[in-house]
């Protein structure tokens, strides 16, 4: 039996940060994991600039709240679900993918947290598991499962790398050159197709 497993930021919905970025007008806040490949650092980093400029969690999520799924997210991902099930493995957190998963139609979505303290302030993050999306793959493989994975950016190629497929979808010219031997998509019709002649 088939799983896909999908990465969220950048593949179904846009970069939360990069859009907080926009709205604070603080430039730092658009590195992402498309830019860092060591996400303890990329968050470290982020808290810092939140905590130097006073902002928490609440000014985040007022942000995520005038997000929308990017456009045929929420298509692409109804049809996929008719035919294989699905679960959302992305390396944000409960506390700003909540409004965003119930525009989507409320899918799986394995997570992480943050650490909030009474301000409001992010103090910290609590990951999941260690290398969260890697791992969630391995352990549905234990249980019979075969994967299908995809995302766009270094976090995500453990996940693809060790599925049975694994699809770049509208991933960076870096990495795309970095990992020749991945089909990279750009559009949802095409992605949802190469599913479709895996599954079907």
């Amino acid at each position: 039996m088939y799983i896909t497993c999908l990465d969220l930021e950048g593949v179904l919905v846009p970069e939360i940060w990069i859009a907080f970025s926009e709205e604070t007008g603080i430039p730092e806040l658009r590195r992402t994991t498309r830019d860092e490949p060591d996400y303890g650092k990329l968050m470290k980093y982020r808290i810092d600039i939140l905590r130097q400029h006073g902002l928490g969690l609440k000014q985040i999520q007022d942000t995520i709240a005038r997000i929308d799924p990017l456009p045929g997210a929420k298509e692409f991902l109804d049809e996929l679900r008719s035919f294989c099930q699905v679960i959302i493995i992305s390396d944000t957190f409960t506390q700003f993918a909540m409004p965003l998963m119930k525009k989507l139609g409320m899918p799986t979505l394995f997570c992480n947290s943050l650490e909030v303290n009474e301000e409001g302030m992010i103090t910290d993050y609590k990951m999941r598991i260690e290398n969260s999306k890697l791992s969630t793959v391995k352990a549905l493989q234990s249980i019979g499962f075969e994967t299908i994975a995809a995302g766009d950016s270094y976090n995500d190629l453990g996940m693809i790398l060790e599925s049975k497929a694994g699809f770049l979808f509208r991933s960076t010219e870096q990495i795309k050159k970095d990992h020749p031997e991945l089909k990279a998509f750009e559009e949802y019709d095409e992605f949802l197709q190469a599913i479709k002649e895996i599954v079907l």
